[in-house]
Order: structure tokens, then C-alpha cells, then sequence
């Protein structure tokens, strides 16, 4: 049996179909029912838990021999992080009690980062659930291309992209979900091939995976395929640095400085996998195919 959080998502719904066609037993983790039923008409298991309640977690775990642990996003969070810190404590009690035979964790590209940002609050749930005796793997996946779902519409209606990530022609670390999903059902499984992901640090077979697509990708590139796409000139524009604190608070933040570090770090370059483009798992699905995908979801 493999638990799975996040299930109702776009990750954990890729896994639990890989892990259906394979005839491998699923149950879906969810906080209310409702989200639930079309998974149970399935074939799933259905098991009620929230992200911070050790109690319904560990119910919710208990007698699965794989756990897939996925947390809620969390863009504007309190200074210091407290959300995370809690969660971190909730899981670790709850596998503790579970004892599941594997765990994979979604964490994020730049966990190990020194610097406070945004991913750190995956940083402070990695370190929690990281001195447990079970088998655990850290799935750092790189910047999701489906964010680009943000830039569909200004591409549709104005052609002009506003862009965050800077500079325009710097390549970034990208990688589509449905490769994420992949390579996580695989490790669920048991089943991915080589050797890929190292040990972490703090041993008890813990490892880290890193992954992104099969190229890295400029936000140029992203207008030019937009506009290939869409069959209309698009560009990207720079928003300057200066402005963000003031646009994001405008939007409704009330703690924009993660947002922003978190936006620097990649921009700057120290956010990035530990052992660089070499040392990273690569996927197979394309940029392209995913904006495709954003232009026409009836087709997919």
C-alpha cells in the first residue's frame, strides 16, 4: 500500500494513476472526503488527515509500506517560519508512529541554501523529518515550468510577459510536473533505475534526488515559445527589483521578503542543486509541451 498525500494535485494525482497502472494499491490522503470520492471510485483507499495533526497523519500512514509527503504551499508565510516548524514536528511523530518502510518527501531545488528565503521553509521540514530511522528521500525538484501558467494570460492579451526571474537570457532549472510525479512513483516503488540521488547528510538511508527537465530554460525562451504557440509576438519584461516589495504588498503579502530572497536566490544563483546540472536527475517532458498543454487543456 502506498499512501499518498497531495493526491487531489497535479504531482500526487501523476503518481497515484502510475501507481494504478502498475495495480499497485493506493491510498489517497486527503482532509475531507468529498476530495476524495473520485479517487475512491478508483480503487483507492480513502484516509482523512491534516498536514498538522500528528494523530489523524499517523492513521492515515499506518500499514503503508511507502508514504508520499507532500505540504501545502505557503507563499506569504510569519517571520521564522512557524507554519513549517510545526508541520515538520506533525510528520516526524506521525512516520515515527507509521513506521513506514519508505518515505519520499517533495521538498524543493536550493534546501540546503544557508541563506532565509522562501524554500526554507522545506529547509526546516527536511531537518525534522530527517533524523528518522526509516529510509527517507528528499525529491528537490527545480522551478515548476507549470508557474508558467501565471503568464498565459498578459502572453494572450498583451504580449508582453511581466518577469521576476532575471536576467532575461539567464537559463534556469525547470522541470515539468508530470516528470516529477514519474520519478517520484518510482521511488515509492523501489524501481528507479541507477543509482541516481546520493546520501544526506545524518545517514539512516536517507538520500536527495535532484531533478529537472531535459534542458534549462531562459525566461526568453519561455516568451519565444509562448509566441510560437500562440501565433503572436510575445516578450518578457524585466519588473525592476525595487518595485517588488511594494507590488507584492499591493497583491495582498504581508511577509513579501521569503518571496523576494527566494526570487534573488535564483536570480543571483545560489539557489541551485547542491552538485550543479551534472549531478541532477534529468527528465524527459519539454517546455513546450507543457505550455501546450496550459494553451489547451481540453486537449490533455
Amino acid at each position: 500500500m502506498h499512501a499518498i498525500m497531495g493526491i487531489t494535485g497535479q504531482i500526487g494525482g501523476v503518481i497515484a494513476r502510475a501507481l494504478l497502472a502498475s495495480e499497485q494499491p493506493v491510498r489517497a490522503v486527503v482532509r475531507d472526503a468529498a476530495k476524495g470520492q473520485a479517487w475512491s471510485e478508483r480503487g483507492c483507499e480513502v484516509a482523512l488527515a491534516t498536514i498538522d495533526d500528528p494523530i489523524s497523519l499517523a492513521a492515515a500512514f499506518r500499514g503503508a509500506e511507502s508514504v508520499f509527503v507532500l505540504v501545502p504551499a505557503s507563499f506569504d508565510p510569519l517571520p521564522e517560519f512557524p507554519e513549517a516548524q510545526a508541520i515538520g514536528k506533525a510528520l516526524h511523530a506521525a512516520l515515527v508512529q507509521a513506521n513506514p518502510a519508505r518515505v519520499v518527501y517533495l521538498s524543493t531545488i536550493g534546501a540546503q541554501a544557508n541563506q532565509s528565503n522562501l524554500l526554507t521553509q522545506h529547509t526546516l521540514i527536511e531537518q525534522a523529518i530527517g533524523t528518522l530511522p526509516n529510509p527517507v528521500t528528499f525529491l528537490r525538484p527545480a522551478w515548476f515550468m507549470e508557474n508558467s501558467s501565471w503568464d498565459l494570460p498578459p502572453a494572450r492579451e498583451h504580449g508582453v510577459i511581466p518577469s521576476f526571474l532575471q536576467p532575461l537570457d539567464k537559463p534556469v532549472p525547470m522541470v515539468a510536473t508530470a516528470d516529477i510525479g514519474k520519478v517520484a512513483a518510482e521511488l515509492l516503488q523501489g524501481t528507479l533505475k541507477g543509482s541516481a540521488g546520493r546520501a544526506a547528510s545524518g545517514g539512516h538511508g536517507h538520500r536527495v534526488v535532484e531533478l529537472e527537465g531535459p534542458e534549462r530554460v531562459t525566461p526568453n525562451q519561455i516568451a519565444a515559445t509562448f509566441a510560437r504557440l500562440l501565433g503572436r509576438p510575445v516578450r518578457m519584461e524585466a519588473v525592476p527589483r525595487e518595485t517588488w516589495e511594494a507590488l507584492f504588498k499591493s497583491q495582498g503579502m504581508k511577509n513579501p521578503i521569503p518571496r523576494i530572497r527566494m526570487l534573488d536566490g535564483f536570480n543571483e544563483g545560489w539557489i541551485d542543486f547542491e552538485h550543479g546540472e551534472a549531478g541532477s536527475l534529468k527528465g524527459n517532458v519539454t517546455l513546450e509541451t507543457v505550455l501546450n498543454a496550459l494553451i489547451n487543456p481540453d486537449v490533455h
